[in-house]
Parts: C-alpha cells; structure tokens; sequence
C-alpha cells in the first residue's frame, strides 16, 4: 500500500513539474515575442522620426521654386504635426496614409519646376526619402511578422491560458491602407 502511494504521489509530482515548467516556458516565450514586437514598433518609429525630419528640408527646397504653393506646404506640415503626434499603430497608419497622400501632392508641384528637379539638393532629399520609405516598409513588414507570430501564439492551445492568466494582450498590426485596397508607393523619383 505504501509503494502504490509513493508511486501516486511522485506520479502527481511529476505532472505539477511538468505542468509548472511548461507554464514557465510559455511565459518567456510570450514575454520574447511581445519584447520583439515593442522593439520592432520601436523601429519603425525610428524611420518615420527620420523622414518627419526630412519633410521640411524638402518642403524649403521646394518653396525656394514655388513659393506660392503656399496651401500646398500649409497641408504638408499640418500633415506631418498629425503623424508624429500618433502613437497607436492604428492611429499611427491613419496619420501616415494622410501624410504619404500630401506628399504626393507636393511632388506634384515639383512635377511643374524642371529646374527643381535637376537641383542637386532636392536630388539628394529625394534619394534620402526615397531610402527611407524603403526602411519603413521593410520595417513595417518585419513589425507585422513579428505581431503575427505573438498573436498566434497568445490565441492558441495551450498558450492562450497563459497569456490570459498573464494579461498579454493581442498587438495591432501597422496597416498603411485600408483592407483590400493596394498600397501605392509614394512617387519620389522624376527620372
């Protein structure tokens, strides 16, 4: 009778071991992928700081070939206040997808000053935007791999108990168009 105990009771150590260190491994695993999801965020913060810091050079390059464009710049930079004061992914793609389309317009100014497009600093803003829209789709799709990962993982079998008991909560993805609409590259090359 006391082996048969001894062997129920290591029995039920056993699976509380087992239980306890799968928990434990779920956890970090869980607490890896949302530390990769902030750092990933963190990144595309970066690139769009980097291009907000951009605009006005560009914008003052332009205005010194059409300066009367002035709704145009009042647009840009009203744009621009609304994308850096975003801080949400969701509100942060709204705010971009504004920017992006009043950059668009801007370029189109530019489309009417041959002169400004053979100037050698607005060829070298130009190439500098142009790399770092290239940055921020790279990161974006890095970003929205990573949440994809982290949501899997905190909506299956047996993670999902995990991270409720722990409260991690699912990640917004960084969507810069509305579903079902293709993105349009920002026109920034003139050759």
């Amino acid at each position: 009778m006391v082996a048969i105990t001894g062997l129920v009771l290591t029995l039920f150590l056993g699976i509380a071991v087992l239980i306890v260190a799968t928990v434990i491994i779920i956890y970090n695993k869980l607490v890896r992928l949302r530390t990769t999801v902030k750092s990933s965020w963190s990144d595309i913060d970066v690139n769009l700081k980097k291009r907000y810091d951009l605009v006005p050079n560009l914008v003052e390059t332009v205005k010194g070939y059409a300066g009367h464009e002035k709704s145009v710049f009042e647009n840009v930079a009203m744009a621009r206040s609304a994308a850096m004061k975003a801080t949400s992914p969701a509100d942060k793609a709204k705010s971009e997808n504004m920017f992006t389309d009043t950059l668009k317009s801007l370029f189109a100014v530019v489309e009417a000053y041959p002169q400004l497009q053979a100037n050698e600093n607005f060829m070298h803003l130009q190439q500098q935007l142009k790399e770092l829209e290239d940055n921020i789709e790279y990161s974006r799709r890095y970003y929205n791999a990573v949440v994809r990962d982290y949501n899997i993982t905190t909506e299956t079998f047996p993670s999902n108990i995990v991270a409720g008991q722990f409260k991690f909560e699912k990640s917004e993805f960084f969507e810069l168009e509305e579903a079902g609409v293709e993105r349009k590259p920002t026109k920034v090359s003139f050759s």
